[in-house]
């Protein structure tokens, strides 16, 4: 008989979300091999035996990210409209991720934490994502409203714009920039607006 393994797939689900909730309760500066060992009730080599090091932590907790928000873009259902499907994405996916999840998109988005190698693990879950937008986009374009701009270069608009909305809602009560109460209106707002942009550019 084989040796039975000593750190499965159970062990790695309460590493992860041990890093993320101290990520979240205490910055960055919280994340360590120890600290993350320590929340789980476990020691540090089984840390080190599931990702390596804390590097490899950190690419797991980002590759988590994008696969959490490729889960929420397949839960949405798709209509006849092809733009407000692609205003969903961003005003019910990527939001409800952020909302969800607030330190593992810093960790994965905005780079908070060092040490984000970006490994093929990571990329490939990344480029999941990115596709699902693109798929959405496509079918804009398909329907006339891209006019010259790429799918690729109106994804990388849109998910910079979700990315800033994100940012803004994250700052909560320290320099408030979206109005208090209508965050979700100011998303879809934003991204109608964005796209509108895209479809004047196809007239």
């Amino acid at each position: 008989m084989g040796r039975p393994r000593e750190h499965d797939a159970s062990t790695r689900l309460a590493l992860s979300a041990a890093a993320e909730r101290l990520v979240a309760e205490g910055g960055p500066g919280a994340l360590s091999v120890r600290s993350v060992a320590s929340e789980v009730g476990t020691t540090t080599r089984a840390v080190y035996s599931v990702f390596g090091s804390k590097d490899g932590l950190v690419d797991a907790l980002a590759q988590r990210a994008f696969e959490l928000l490729q889960a929420r873009m397949d839960e949405l259902p798709e209509t006849d409209d092809p733009v407000g499907d692609l205003v969903e994405a961003g005003a019910s996916a990527f939001r409800g991720f952020v909302l969800g999840h607030p330190s593992l998109f810093r960790i994965a988005f905005q780079r908070v934490v060092p040490g984000l190698r970006a490994g093929p693990e990571l990329t490939e879950a990344r480029r999941g994502a990115l596709a699902r937008l693109e798929a959405r986009i496509q079918r804009v374009k398909d329907a006339g409203f891209l006019g010259r701009k790429s799918v690729r270069q109106a994804a990388l608009e849109f998910n910079a714009m979700c990315e800033g909305l994100a940012n803004a809602e994250l700052r909560g009560t320290t320099l408030r920039i979206l109005p208090e109460g209508e965050e979700e209106l100011a998303w879809r707002h934003g991204l109608e607006t964005l796209v509108r942009g895209f479809r004047a550019g196809a007239a």
